[in-house]
């Protein structure tokens, strides 16, 4: 159960935006990075801190294990974009089991607020990316949007198979990230749009693997459309 959060509240909430803080990571991280999001009127923004102590430091936080599924790091090593999607479709267990946590708070959320599937944004980094694109895609209704900042699609034949919804998605990836590969953002996209989804994407040139403030900009300026 998710039991800690930072939540920021702008005006009476018409929308909601849950933000999705990353592996090794906490919510205080995220909540800093994309204080402008806090701008947009009548906006709820919730912040949840995953309940899982990160395999490497017990002082951060995860939504799943990346170890488990790969203890060699080898996605940021292999030259191999092929074994790199094969290894992020191996995170599939990982994905359903923070899905479930993810969805039940979203629920929560939505029936305190007297809000509905198309008043949600979904919004994570790096893991909680991959969470946002996942459970965005699981959703029993269609979403008002996903935001990935250096993620990637993962557990895609399952989300083929599986997939429930086709929200409308903007991706942000930095070139120069070295945790999770900048080709990501080319794979995400394609799948995506296989999927259904509507894509937007921003390619920040000089970024690695943090949220920079114009991708913050970028999510801001999407959220901004989407609620118009």
């Amino acid at each position: 159960m998710i039991a800690e959060e930072i939540v920021h509240v702008n005006g009476v909430p018409k929308k909601l935006v849950v933000l999705l803080h990353g592996y090794q990571d906490t919510a205080e991280y995220i909540d800093r990075k994309t204080a402008q999001l806090q701008e947009i009127e009548n906006i709820a923004i919730h912040i949840p801190q995953s309940p899982f102590v990160n395999e490497i430091d017990n002082t951060q936080r995860q939504w799943f294990s990346i170890h488990q599924f790969d203890p060699e790091d080898k996605r940021r090593t292999t030259t191999s974009w092929e074994e790199v999607v094969e290894l992020y479709n191996r995170m599939t267990v990982g994905l359903v089991e923070a899905n479930h946590y993810i969805l039940q708070y979203v629920d929560g959320l939505l029936s305190e607020y007297g809000l509905g599937y198309n008043d949600l944004f979904l919004c994570g980094f790096s893991q909680g990316a991959m969470c946002a694109l996942y459970s965005g895609l699981m959703c029993p209704h269609k979403i008002a949007g996903i935001v990935s900042f250096s993620g990637i699609l993962a557990a895609k034949g399952y989300l083929e198979k599986h997939g429930r919804s086709k929200p409308d998605c903007l991706i942000t990836h930095g070139k120069t990230d070295d945790k999770i590969k900048f080709e990501a953002l080319n794979f995400t996209k394609k799948n995506l749009l296989d999927l259904g989804c509507k894509v937007s994407v921003f390619e920040i040139e000089d970024a690695g693997h943090y949220i920079s403030t114009r991708a913050v900009k970028e999510a801001y300026n999407f959220i901004k459309r989407k609620i118009k």
